[in-house]
């Protein structure tokens, strides 16, 4: 009797560190790595981004999509776990898997979003990681709904989707992005960027027979972004896009 207790509790041991060992491993969740590109900006200055790669990455011989995220004015500065407030780092921060590659850059203090630096991050990023050149995508909220804007319009030929949110943006870049699937969302009570912004875009777009979508939240102000990010359709749309041929 007293061996099949000693057994009984070693067996039940066992299973409980099987069971806290699967827990810690589920809620560990994935990382995000904090790096540095150096002399990227105007003067020379380095360009510091959270890379997450997909649970599989190192297990598979795979290309892999690449989201390129871009984060709003209140996420500028020197601290990536700035980054992790809102949009997709957020939700890889607690704990998401993700089947691409994402690159979440930091804007200095006092920047805007500029073309020049995150082409070349894309850049480096293509030649150090296992990416698929036609499933390249950006998207980004507020002040970065204003880079997703600038980005795909003066580089759409890198992008195979585009999806701006609550961004600012002039319907004079519309002939650049008539070939890009792009979907656009705004809410309809912003008071920071009025969704006239947006509208007036999708109009444009529309006009040159664009694949545009455009989704307002009636009820939403300026945060249209927590909805979108965590809306499974959004990423089943992002990612079934390609590169088209121009």
């Amino acid at each position: 009797m007293k061996k099949l207790s000693f057994l009984a509790i070693v067996l039940l041991a066992c299973v409980v560190g099987c069971t806290s060992t699967g827990r810690r491993a589920a809620t560990a969740g994935p990382r995000q790595t904090p790096q540095t590109l150096a002399d990227v900006g105007a003067a020379g200055q380095p360009l510091h981004y959270l890379l997450y790669l997909p649970p599989d990455y190192a297990r598979s011989r795979a290309r892999w999509p690449l989201v390129l995220f871009l984060h709003g004015a209140g996420e500028r500065g020197a601290n990536l776990e700035r980054l992790k407030v809102h949009g997709p780092p957020r939700l890889v921060a607690q704990g998401k898997d993700f089947p691409f590659i994402l690159v979440s850059p930091q804007c200095p203090a006092g920047r805007r979003w500029q073309s020049a630096p995150l082409i070349k991050l894309l850049d480096h990023i293509q030649a150090q990681y296992r990416v698929d050149p036609d499933r390249v995508y950006v998207t980004g909220l507020s002040m970065g709904g204003y880079g997703t804007w600038l980005l795909a319009s003066e580089h759409p030929e890198r992008f195979a989707a585009a999806a701006p949110i609550c961004g600012r943006a002039s319907p004079e870049g519309a002939p650049r992005l008539k070939h890009l699937p792009l979907w656009v969302f705004h809410g309809a009570r912003d008071n920071l960027v009025p969704i006239t912004y947006s509208e007036q875009m999708v109009e444009a777009l529309r006009a040159l027979g664009a694949d545009v979508r455009f989704t307002v939240y009636p009820e939403a102000g300026h945060d249209s972004w927590t909805e979108t990010y965590d809306n499974p359709e959004f990423w089943d749309w992002l990612l079934a896009q390609r590169r088209r041929p121009r």
